[in-house]
């Protein structure tokens, strides 16, 4: 059986990831004046669909651009989580939720923050989830 996401079974890992994602588009979201997402729902949604999109997409773009990654020393890792973002909110507008970004630079800096947002949470829950 594959084990995934912090020792778990990929179900539970996705489920996770899922809940972290939900959380870290919730607090960007609340600091951003240009990141745009109405509703509890819409935020699930997006959560998934950013979970589904880190799960399937994102590796093969990482794959593509590890010359770009490797020459500036991992930081446009930035710009991948970026690019993440931005496609979970087409997709989302297209399936009917509100969620948009101004520009790429706040999806940017929605990417730190998502970031960051998701490795305090990790560091916090990582040993509950383990026992």
């Amino acid at each position: 059986m594959y084990v995934g996401y912090w020792g778990r079974s990929r179900p539970t890992g996705f489920i996770a990831r899922f809940l972290l994602n939900v959380a870290a588009l919730w607090v960007a979201s609340l600091i951003l004046p240009g990141m745009h997402l109405d509703g509890a729902g819409a935020l699930f949604f997006s959560g998934l669909i950013l979970a589904l999109v880190n799960a399937f997409i994102r590796p093969i773009l990482l794959l593509l651009t590890c010359p770009f990654t490797i020459l500036t020393l991992g930081l446009f890792i930035l710009v991948v989580n970026a690019l993440m973002l931005l496609l979970t909110a087409w997709l989302a507008r297209l399936l009917g939720m509100d969620f948009e970004f101004d520009s790429f630079g706040w999806a940017f800096l929605a990417a730190l923050i998502v970031a960051a947002v998701t490795l305090v949470l990790e560091w916090t829950f990582a040993p509950m989830l383990r026992r």
